[in-house]
Formats: structure tokens, C-alpha cells, sequence
């Protein structure tokens, strides 16, 4: 019966592990300011279109 319990202590600290984890991406991803993420954006773009004209071709 004591394997359940270490199971479930397992389980739980796998939880809290994604929870960090998701936090910690979370905290980076509002780190950027909206004319970042625009020209992020922008350059996926360029980037995109350029592959999709070669690629056409």
C-alpha cells in the first residue's frame, strides 16, 4: 500500500513542476512590448513570403 502514496507524491510534484514551468513561460512571453511582438511578427512574415515565392517558383 505504501507504493500508492509514492505515487501520488510523485504525481503532485509532477503538477507543481508544469505549473512552474507554465508560469515561467507565461512571465517571459509578457515580457515583450507590442512593437516587439510587431516586429517579430513582421519578420515571420518577410520570411515566410520569401520561402512561399521560392518554393512557387
Amino acid at each position: 500500500m505504501r507504493w500508492w502514496k509514492v505515487l501520488g507524491v510523485a504525481g503532485l510534484l509532477g503538477v507543481a513542476a508544469t505549473g512552474v514551468v507554465i508560469a515561467r513561460a507565461e512571465r517571459r512571453r509578457r515580457a515583450y512590448t507590442p512593437e516587439q511582438i510587431r516586429s517579430r511578427l513582421h519578420e515571420r512574415y518577410a520570411e515566410a513570403t520569401a520561402r512561399g515565392s521560392v518554393a512557387g517558383d
